[in-house]
């Protein structure tokens, strides 16, 4: 196994606990020591702040801010807005580097890097940015790359990565020390009054690196054009799964003809549940359809797309009537311990939430994969305010937990046990009406880092999180 593919098996979960058996979920919490008197710690304590905070922590616990937005970056710029989706690589010297997604619309100049009025945009190369707007509507989507010592719990290093896209949200870490950042919009040329020059619906790629510069905006296309989320990838075999944030979205996943070369095209698909055909797992109280139940698993196979890049954005359309799942709003996605969770953000009786949970066929993607098909769970739908509301990015941490932010106000950072037991770890005290965003832990496990979208903020979460 090469470094780099060990690296994204560390970060992405995959050697933590995951969502096991019980039995060997507790063996191996005992050998990582996360048990105190045979029981797992799922609650870290009571929350608490004091005036001026921007988090209330349980007992033991600190956040350091450690970028803002219209901060001067390294490369002159400054820190776009909007921060949202994030992924974290290791880099040399024990430092970190963090890819940070921005969720910013055409013509947010005030939001953008280039100043109040874009007085800086002529230091950089028209060819630099993906869709130049005619100037007047610049799309200011993109992202921005970070190197975090964790010693010093500082940002010794930030530049812009990618400029040009269009409501970039979340996005998902890659085998191959990248990021692939997605556009939640499916704007066309022509749009904004005629000013828009690209259609917009795709995601990129930008790859970890502590040299400064603008990656080449080369979209993804095979990959789909629709109103992208987030991405988890398979660590042995490269395959692409994607969320939709739609009301009436599907699950994608793409498999590329080479792994670690998503430009090389490959094959959209989008999963069905075997036994039942356009099922809707939405369960809205509005909806006259058979229930989808919690705690089941249901045998799935994928079926292929055509017309991806769908100009008329009805890949989600052509899909249903083909057979494949419907779901409301797909959002957060991560992949564990052979087997991935995503978000449905306003899913469920009472529209909180539902986390699912995949698991891969051990021939995913091959001919012999209708001998083992891969099985969907819905895990989790609490339709309850206490458990949580509006799931939206999410993460898995090191001890195996799935990691959910929440998109409302007071919204609070929540862990999920293997059980659906949840927890509270933080809760937003400073910008009461903005979501968190982008959580992910440091490759050593000893910060969680998070955004909080506005007013800008990224954060460093330290403290006991494997205490006794």
């Amino acid at each position: 196994m090469n470094n780099t593919r060990r690296d994204f098996i560390r970060n992405s979960g995959l050697v933590s606990l995951g969502f096991l058996g019980l039995n060997q979920f507790a063996t191996n919490a005992a050998a990582l020591g996360f048990l105190g008197n045979g029981n797992f710690l799922r609650n870290y304590g009571t929350l608490s702040h004091q005036q001026g905070d921007i988090l209330s922590l349980p007992e033991g616990f600190s956040a350091k801010v450690i970028s803002r937005k219209g901060d001067l970056m390294s490369d002159g710029f400054y820190t776009p807005g909007a921060f949202d989706g994030m992924g974290v690589f290791k880099a040399k010297n024990n430092k970190m580097i963090l890819i940070r997604n921005h969720e910013l619309s055409p013509g947010a100049i005030g939001s953008g890097p280039f100043g109040k009025n874009n007085e800086l945009l002529s230091k950089v190369d028209k060819n630099d940015i993906y869709d130049f707007g005619k100037s007047d509507r610049l799309c200011y989507g993109g992202t921005s790359t970070l190197v975090y010592d964790e010693k010093l719990q500082k940002a010794e290093l930030q530049y812009l990565s990618l400029i040009g896209t269009v409501r970039n949200c979340a996005g998902g870490i890659t085998p191959w020390n990248s990021w692939i950042t997605c556009e939640e919009s499916t704007l066309k040329a022509g749009a904004e009054n005629g000013m828009l020059e690209k259609d917009h619906g795709y995601n990129f790629e930008i790859f970890a690196s502590e040299k400064i510069g603008l990656t080449k905006p080369e979209p993804i296309k095979p990959m789909g054009r629709f109103v992208h989320e987030a991405v988890a990838v398979h660590p042995s075999e490269g395959i692409v799964y994607q969320t939709e944030d739609s009301g009436d979205s599907l699950f994608y996943r793409y498999l590329p003809n080479k792994f670690g070369d998503l430009h090389k095209g490959g094959k959209l698909q989008c999963l069905v549940i075997t036994e039942w055909k356009s099922a809707d797992t939405r369960n809205w109280e509005s909806l006259k359809s058979d229930k989808f139940p919690q705690k089941k698993s249901f045998d799935v196979h994928w079926i292929d797309l055509d017309n991806v890049e769908a100009p008329d954005d009805d890949l989600r359309l052509r899909g249903y009537k083909q057979g494949a799942a419907r779901f409301a709003r797909g959002e957060g996605i991560w992949y564990g311990k052979n087997e991935l969770f995503f978000a449905c953000t306003n899913g469920g009786l009472k529209s909180y939430g539902q986390i699912f949970r995949y698991v891969p066929s051990k021939f995913e993607g091959q001919e012999r994969e209708r001998e083992s098909p891969g099985k969907l769970e819905l895990f989790l739908e609490p339709n309850n305010l206490d458990t949580f509301q509006n799931c939206d990015n999410l993460t898995i941490a090191p001890w195996g937990d799935v990691i959910i932010c929440e998109d409302k106000a007071d919204a609070r950072i929540i862990g999920i046990t293997p059980q659906g037991e949840t927890y509270v770890i933080a809760r937003n005290v400073g910008y009461r009406q903005s979501e968190f965003a982008g959580p992910v832990f440091s490759p050593s496990g000893k910060t969680l880092f998070v955004n909080i979208q506005s007013p800008g903020l990224t954060l460093a979460i330290t403290g006991p999180w494997n205490k006794k």
